[in-house]
Protein backbone atom coordinates (compact mmCIF):
# COMPACT_ATOMS: atom_id res chain seq x y z
CA UNK A 1 0.00 0.00 0.00
CA UNK A 2 1.28 3.50 -1.23
CA UNK A 3 0.85 6.41 1.07
CA UNK A 4 -1.63 8.72 0.13
CA UNK A 5 -0.12 11.81 -1.25
CA UNK A 6 -2.07 15.37 0.22
CA UNK A 7 -4.72 16.91 -1.82
CA UNK A 8 -2.49 19.92 -3.13
CA UNK A 9 0.33 17.48 -3.83
CA UNK A 10 -1.90 14.82 -5.91
CA UNK A 11 -3.67 18.42 -7.65
CA UNK A 12 -0.05 19.10 -8.70
CA UNK A 13 1.31 15.71 -10.04
CA UNK A 14 -2.35 16.33 -12.53
CA UNK A 15 -1.73 19.76 -13.37
CA UNK A 16 2.25 18.93 -13.79
CA UNK A 17 2.42 15.10 -14.79
CA UNK A 18 5.80 15.55 -16.70
CA UNK A 19 7.21 17.09 -13.36
CA UNK A 20 6.33 14.41 -10.99
CA UNK A 21 7.27 11.90 -13.44
CA UNK A 22 10.63 13.26 -14.14
CA UNK A 23 11.02 13.75 -10.14
CA UNK A 24 10.23 10.06 -9.58
CA UNK A 25 12.94 9.33 -12.25
CA UNK A 26 15.25 11.50 -10.39
CA UNK A 27 14.53 9.36 -6.73
CA UNK A 28 14.88 6.30 -8.42
CA UNK A 29 18.20 7.21 -10.11
CA UNK A 30 19.95 8.49 -7.10
CA UNK A 31 18.10 5.17 -4.97
CA UNK A 32 20.13 2.99 -7.31
CA UNK A 33 23.23 5.34 -7.80
CA UNK A 34 25.52 3.95 -5.27
CA UNK A 35 26.31 0.76 -2.66
CA UNK A 36 23.71 1.39 -0.02
CA UNK A 37 21.05 -1.41 0.49
CA UNK A 38 17.52 -0.72 0.66
CA UNK A 39 17.42 -0.69 4.14
CA UNK A 40 20.29 1.75 4.46
CA UNK A 41 19.17 4.45 2.48
CA UNK A 42 15.94 4.46 4.23
CA UNK A 43 16.98 5.21 7.74
CA UNK A 44 18.93 7.88 5.74
CA UNK A 45 16.28 9.42 4.08
CA UNK A 46 14.76 9.15 7.56
CA UNK A 47 17.67 10.77 9.20
CA UNK A 48 17.44 13.55 6.49
CA UNK A 49 13.73 14.45 7.39
CA UNK A 50 14.80 14.32 11.22
CA UNK A 51 17.54 16.99 10.85
CA UNK A 52 15.23 19.06 8.06
CA UNK A 53 12.67 19.05 10.82
CA UNK A 54 10.04 18.15 8.31
CA UNK A 55 7.19 16.27 9.71
CA UNK A 56 5.64 14.82 7.11
CA UNK A 57 8.74 13.17 5.68
CA UNK A 58 9.69 11.86 9.08
CA UNK A 59 5.94 10.17 9.45
CA UNK A 60 6.14 9.12 5.18
CA UNK A 61 9.58 7.71 5.65
CA UNK A 62 9.10 6.15 9.12
CA UNK A 63 5.54 4.24 7.43
CA UNK A 64 7.71 2.84 4.16
CA UNK A 65 10.17 1.65 6.98
CA UNK A 66 7.92 -0.10 9.02
CA UNK A 67 6.27 -1.81 5.54
CA UNK A 68 10.01 -2.57 4.68
CA UNK A 69 10.35 -4.64 7.98
CA UNK A 70 12.69 -2.00 9.53
CA UNK A 71 11.95 -2.11 13.74
CA UNK A 72 10.19 0.86 15.74
CA UNK A 73 13.71 0.35 17.65
CA UNK A 74 15.84 1.33 14.75
CA UNK A 75 13.78 4.15 13.77
CA UNK A 76 13.89 5.42 17.57
CA UNK A 77 17.56 5.12 17.28
CA UNK A 78 17.63 7.68 13.89
CA UNK A 79 15.92 10.29 16.22
CA UNK A 80 17.94 9.52 19.25
CA UNK A 81 21.24 9.63 17.38
CA UNK A 82 20.10 13.18 16.37
CA UNK A 83 20.51 14.27 19.33
CA UNK A 84 24.10 16.05 19.20
CA UNK A 85 23.72 16.94 15.54
CA UNK A 86 20.34 19.42 15.95
CA UNK A 87 19.86 19.04 19.43
CA UNK A 88 17.14 17.41 22.35
CA UNK A 89 14.25 19.52 21.21
CA UNK A 90 14.38 18.39 17.90
CA UNK A 91 14.98 15.13 18.47
CA UNK A 92 12.16 14.61 20.63
CA UNK A 93 9.89 16.00 18.17
CA UNK A 94 11.17 13.56 15.59
CA UNK A 95 11.18 10.62 18.09
CA UNK A 96 7.38 11.82 18.45
CA UNK A 97 6.56 11.78 15.22
CA UNK A 98 7.99 8.40 14.35
CA UNK A 99 6.07 7.17 17.79
CA UNK A 100 2.87 8.70 15.72
CA UNK A 101 3.69 6.50 12.99
CA UNK A 102 4.51 3.22 15.53
CA UNK A 103 1.58 3.65 17.27
CA UNK A 104 -1.25 3.71 14.36
CA UNK A 105 0.71 0.36 12.81
CA UNK A 106 -0.01 -1.17 15.60
CA UNK A 107 -3.76 -0.49 16.22
CA UNK A 108 -4.15 -1.33 12.56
Amino acid sequence: MKDKLPDFLQDVIEEYPDVWKAYQALGEACGTAGPLEAKTARLVKLALAIGAKSEGAVHSHARRALREGITREELQQVSLLAVTSIGWSASMAALSWIQDVVDKSENV
